[in-house]
C-alpha cells in the first residue's frame, strides 16, 4: 500500500475538529493555528489562544494533540503555544465572522 503524504492543508481540516468551547467556532476559522510544519517524524504546530488567561487553555492544546495524535500516529506531535503575533479578531475567516455576525 502507497503511503499518500501529508500536507498542511490535511492537518488544518483534521484540527478543524477541535471547537473553542468558549466561542463555539473551531480553532482555525479563529485563527488560532498560525503554522504547521511536517517532517518525517514529527508535525509541528505554532498556535496561540484568544488570550494568555483562557481557561481553556490545557484543554484546548490536549485536544489538538490528541486529534492529531489519532489522525497521525506514526507522527511525533510537538506543539508551541505562542503569543507573538497577539491574536486579534482580524485574524478569523469570513466564516467564522458570519458565524459570530462581526
Amino acid at each position: 500500500m502507497i503511503k499518500r503524504e501529508i500536507t498542511k492543508n490535511d492537518v488544518f481540516e483534521a484540527l478543524k475538529s477541535v471547537i473553542d468551547p468558549e466561542i463555539g467556532i473551531n480553532i482555525v476559522d479563529l485563527g488560532l493555528v498560525y503554522n504547521v510544519s511536517i517532517s518525517d517524524e514529527e508535525i509541528i504546530i505554532d498556535m496561540t489562544l484568544t488570550t494568555p488567561g483562557c481557561p481553556m487553555h490545557g484543554s484546548i492544546i490536549d485536544w489538538v494533540k490528541r486529534i492529531l495524535e489519532l489522525s497521525y500516529p506514526e507522527k511525533k506531535i510537538i506543539i508551541n503555544l505562542v503569543w507573538d503575533p497577539i491574536w486579534t479578531p482580524e485574524k478569523m475567516s469570513e466564516e467564522a465572522r458570519k458565524q459570530l455576525r462581526i
